[in-house]
Parts: C-alpha cells; structure tokens; sequence
C-alpha cells in the first residue's frame, strides 16, 4: 500500500445545539492513496459535508489529526492554510457559484490567474480543461446560455486550474438530471487519471456512489470505510 494523501486519525467533531452536544465525528479514521476516487455515503445530517470541509481546511475539528498532501491541517495558522486550500485542494459543490458576468472560460481561468498565473497561462489553461470537460465549443458562453450539467463541468474545470492534488465534491450531481448527471459521472470517474488528481466524492446518487474504488461510510457519528473487492 502506498503512503496515503489523505489521513483522518481519531478525529472528533462536535456542534452544541443548546444544552445538546451532537457528535458529528465520533474518533472517525480514514485514509486515501494518491489517485483513487473516494465517496463519502450517509444519511442527510450524518455529517458528510462537514467532513468534506474538514478534508479542505474550511471547517475546524475539535480533536484528532489530519494530515492532507503532507500538510498537518491542526497545526496550519490561517495564512497557511489560505496556501493549503490554494495549492492543494479544488472544490466542486451541489450548486456551480459561476460569475454570471463571466464566461465559462473566464470563471475557470480566474482562479489560476488571481494564484498567480501569468494571464496568458491562466487562458490557455482553462481552455485546456474545457476541452477536458468537453465543452472547448462553449468557452466564450455565459453561464444563463449553459445547461445545469454544462455549469456543473465548468465548475470542474475551474477546481482543476491549478492543478490541485485532491479535489473535493460535494453532491456535484444533486441539482442536474438523471442525463446530465451520467455525463458527470462520467466525467468524474475518469478525472484522477485525466487529471492526475485524487477525488473525494459526497453524494446521495446511488449510481455516481459506485464510481469510488472505496467508500466511507458515516452514520451517527460513527463511520466505516470499506475498498471495492475486500
């Protein structure tokens, strides 16, 4: 077994709601090798999104260790971790957040450019990686001129542009159709190695949840990770 991307060990979460402690993670363990697909499977409120956040530095734990491409997510101040979700992580979420104002090749490159990309590198890549998504054809369309599954692989293609080891998506497919969401299924599943990337998926879609070489479970604060064919 290879040395894990990503690795969760004895980690708690907990929310107050009132006198109540709810315990979203409950000493949950996990790890991940560099280039597989991994989803994220649970009842709604079993704290699958919150993992996700955690896993990209967006939400703090209570206890535990992370460790995510090297980096020890407990240990990072926030001008770290401003580098980690930069150069480490892209995210994928339920709804695109494209800029209306921009095209679909100008909200892709943006990213990129404002991490320092030269301008003219920053376009040729994100032209690059819409031709990866397929839709090189729509570069210069604004989001109301694209479909929800076209938004939706836009948005991919902007969590690639530069070039993040490990791209986090949560319920990429829950806002498209049952035809959009096969061709992001699709899509995502040949992404680690189109790509060079790891994913962490997050889905209620029993058909984009077989996507994964391993699943994790989370149920009640407890959780189970499971590989296809153990």
């Amino acid at each position: 077994m290879n040395e894990p991307i990503i690795e969760c060990r004895d980690l708690i979460k907990t929310f107050s709601s009132g006198a109540e402690v709810l315990h979203i993670l409950d000493h949950a363990d996990f790890s991940l090798e560099k280039g597989k697909i991994c989803t994220i499977l649970g009842p709604s409120g079993s704290g699958k999104s919150t993992f996700l956040a955690i896993l990209g530095s967006l939400e703090r734990f209570d206890s535990g260790s992370v460790r995510v491409d090297g980096y020890e997510l407990q240990t990072l101040q926030e001008k770290s971790l401003s580098v980690f979700r930069r150069k480490v992580v892209g995210f994928v979420f339920q709804f695109h957040f494209l800029l209306g104002d921009f095209s679909a090749l100008e909200n892709v490159a943006l990213p990129g450019y404002m991490a320092g990309l030269p301008r003219a590198d920053a376009w040729k890549r994100a032209t690059q990686l819409l031709d990866l998504v397929g839709l090189r054809n729509r570069a210069h369309h604004y989001p109301s001129q694209l479909s929800g599954g076209e938004r939706q692989r836009v948005a991919i293609a902007r969590a690639l542009i530069n070039e993040p080891p490990i791209v986090l998506a949560d319920e990429p497919t829950g806002n498209l159709d049952a035809a959009s969401s096969e061709e992001l299924r699709s899509l995502l599943q040949r992404l680690p190695e189109a790509a060079k990337t790891t994913l962490v998926l997050v889905t209620h879609d029993s058909e984009l949840a077989t996507i994964g070489d391993t699943s994790f479970l989370l149920k009640g604060g407890i959780s189970n990770a499971s590989d296809k064919g153990s």
